[in-house]
């Protein structure tokens, strides 16, 4: 459907969708003190603007909003369109709870009413 448009008419709506991209979202990747809007995340990787950001490598933390969600060790894959592309070689998801050191014997009791007091 694009490919009887004009090249600067191409140009111009990837540059619409990379700005709605950014506006729209809440996720970013810091880099040290550096911080970065994600422009696409999922499961393997993320996507950065790739003409505003400096190529990104080793350590990174991903927030969505305040809240930190990932840390990875990334590895640069392709450049495409003006998105950097960015695969997790280890990847570790963070969570609120601390880490239990037993396990649960039994499943919680749900469907009780409580008792009156």
């Amino acid at each position: 459907m694009f490919e009887f448009l004009p090249e600067d008419v191409l140009k111009g709506l990837h540059a619409a969708q990379a700005r709605d991209m950014r506006k729209g979202s809440r996720l970013s990747v810091h880099v040290g003190d550096d911080v970065y809007p994600i422009l696409r995340l999922w499961e393997t990787g993320f996507a950065v603007d790739a003409t505003r950001i400096p190529a990104l490598r080793g350590f990174v933390d991903i927030y969505n909003g305040p809240r930190h969600i990932i840390q990875a060790l990334i590895i640069a894959v392709e450049d495409e369109h003006g998105e950097m592309r960015y695969e997790f070689k280890r990847e570790t998801t963070i969570t609120d709870a601390p880490i239990r050191d037993y396990a649960i014997d039994r499943p919680e009791n749900s469907g009780y009413l409580p008792s009156p007091t």
